[in-house]
Order: C-alpha cells, then structure tokens, then sequence
C-alpha cells in the first residue's frame, strides 16, 4: 500500500478534475478501504484543501473553492498528455513554440524526480502528414481572441476573407458594411484545420468560418443565451458543411470533377485543401489537388460515384490509365482463379464494369 502523503496526492489528483467523485470510485482507484480513504481526505483539509462531500444520488466527493492548490499535481498517465500536448503544438498554433518549450521546462521542474523521468522520456517531433492535406495554422493571438469570445459567450465582430461571399454576407445588423456580427459557440479542429462554429443573427443560421480567414475579431460585450445545436453537434456541423470557407490546395496537379453524390456526403470525406460546390439535392463538384494526375484520380475514384466534366484534359488521361491498371489487374486475378477452379466469366464481367463505370 502507498504512503499516507503519496495517497493523499493521488486523491488530490483525482478531484482536481472539478466533478463529483464516488467515494468507492476514490478508495478503488487508491487500491484502499472507503474508510482509509476518508481519512486521506481529511488529511488533504488538514492541508488546507476545502474537500466538500456530496449528498444524494451521484454524490461523494469535490473539490471545492477557496483551497490553494500546489504548483503541481499529475500522475504518470497526466504527465504523458502534457509533455506530448506541449511538444506537438507547432501543428494546430503558429507563433506559440517558444512559449511551448519554456512552458514544458517550467512544469519540468516542479515535477517530483520520479515523474521528470517520465515526462524525459517523452521527446517528440511533430512533423505535417501530407495525407491530411494541412494548413498553415493560425496564429495563437487569432485564437486566444475568439476563443475568449467563445468561452465569455459573447457577441462577436470580426472581418472575414471569403471570395465566394454574396454582397449581403458583408453586412453586419447595423447595415455597415466589411463586418459580420455572430455569436460564437464552438472552436473545431479538423482535417488539421480550425473552425469557428457560430449563429449569424444577420441571416438567422449557422455557418462554419475557417479560423485563419478572420480578421479584426472584436468582443463586443453583448451576451447571448446558447442555442441548441444542428444534430449531431458542432464537428459534424463542420464535417457536412461544403461552404466552409476552404480554398484548393497547392499542389502539383489539380482538377475537378462533377460527382453523382449530395455536396453535404462528399464534405464530410473530402481531404483537406478539397473544394466541395453543392450544384443540386443530389450532385456537387468536387475540386481536389495531388502529387501526379495518377494520384489525383485515385483520390475521385474512392468517393465510388460515377463521374462527368472531369476537367482538366491530364486528369481525363489519368481516369484512362486507371481504368487498364485496374483492369489489368482484375484480368490477372481472374487467370489466377481459373488455376484454382473459378468460374471463367466472373473476371472478365467485373473488368467491364469497372471500365463502363471510370468513364
């Protein structure tokens, strides 16, 4: 069994969360008797921690205001999320690696020696997956603003950078013109870009603003009561929104295509850097970059939709050239399962297929 003082920071470490913790969740965590495991808890008041217990149906112990807490309280697992959270923020935050590095180094040494041998073990480099498309991300400054605005539920101002804006989309309430008036609800991060969820009151609706586009984001002091969300939630919100303020990514070769799918179902598997344009209920164009035309169409070729005005003339060439590698590759599997007794038409009917359907 733990000491008495390794316990009691363990118990200190378990309410720090804000919530209501059972006391049998407390004693089985400490590996302890509930009656041990009061005694710990009067130990932390002896401290000087305010320990409020809980009465009731889902009660047992918080902690409470007015306690001052120590420099530091984490366990092993704790100390692993915050050496990687502060080694890897260079990926979601511009402009914040300095203050990553001095922060780590400023928890380092708090830490007791047995959980600075943890957290050394932690050295990570975090490097861009080009598969995830990513963007340049925001400046730390950008998202401190609006996520205060966002914390404080308050009206929001700000500039935005969309290209494909109507004339009315720059008006703020007051008819002014350059600015958006919303209320922010949630900060999203996703395909290694961030979003702003928000209720624009100008057009009573939801939109999803990409969080590098604002400019001149203004707290205006003006509360608003939260409202219930679109199903499923702000990420989903994000997901299946095609105008979300995206713009193509640079790459090499890129192209579009008209697909047979709503835009909402392509937004929300379209990789990053894609642009998703709704044309009715039912089709969307989809404008997509890679690293070869080869590439780009195999990327069109996962949505499994048939396809048409697939532009530019390479990407064309390329749907032609997938087509024989991958019938080529059905003829050759088809020979393989005439060695082993397959039915001889089977290949050949899938080649057929997948041809009529590529073009």
């Amino acid at each position: 069994m733990a000491s008495t003082s390794a316990r009691a920071l363990g118990l200190l470490s378990m309410l720090t969360s804000g919530s209501t913790v059972s006391g049998e969740e407390l004693a089985r965590r400490l590996g302890v008797s509930q009656r041990t495991m009061r005694r710990d808890v009067e130990t932390l008041r002896e401290l000087g921690y305010v320990v409020e217990p809980v009465k009731g149906a889902g009660g047992g112990y918080r902690l409470g205001p007015g306690g001052a807490l120590p420099p530091l309280v984490l366990d092993e697992e704790q100390v692993i999320a915050v050496v990687v959270a502060l080694q890897t923020t260079s990926t979601v935050l511009a402009g914040i690696e300095d203050s990553s590095r001095r922060a780590l180094a400023t928890i380092r040494q708090v830490m007791p020696r047995r959980l600075r041998l943890d957290a050394d073990a932690f050295t990570v480099t975090a490097l861009p997956n080009q598969w995830e498309f990513p963007a340049p991300p925001p400046e730390a400054a950008l998202v401190r603003a609006v996520g205060a605005a966002v914390r404080q539920r308050v009206v929001l101002r700000l500039h935005y950078d969309d290209p494909d804006a109507s004339p009315d989309d720059t008006q703020d309430d007051s008819g002014s013109g350059g600015a958006r008036v919303l209320e922010p609800h949630h900060l999203v991060v996703w395909a290694a870009r961030w979003y702003l969820v928000a209720y624009e009151r100008a057009h009573e609706h939801w939109v999803v603003l990409r969080l590098d586009r604002i400019t001149s984001p203004d707290l205006t002091g003006v509360p608003f009561t939260s409202r219930p969300m679109p199903e499923g939630g702000p990420g989903a919100l994000v997901q299946r929104t095609p105008a979300r303020g995206d713009s193509l990514a640079p790459w090499p070769c890129t192209g579009s295509a008209v697909l047979d799918l709503p835009a909402e179902l392509v937004a929300q598997f379209a990789p990053g850097g894609a642009v998703v344009r709704g044309l009715d209920a039912t089709r969307c164009e989809l404008s997509m970059g890679a690293w070869s035309w080869i590439g780009l169409a195999g990327l069109y070729v996962t949505f499994g939709s048939p396809m048409s005005d697939v532009q530019p003339p390479e990407l064309r060439d390329a749907f032609t050239l997938a087509t024989q590698h991958l019938a080529r590759g059905v003829t050759v599997g088809h020979r393989r399962s005439d060695e082993c007794g397959a039915a001889p038409d089977a290949g050949g009917e899938d080649s057929d297929k997948t041809a009529r359907h590529l073009r």
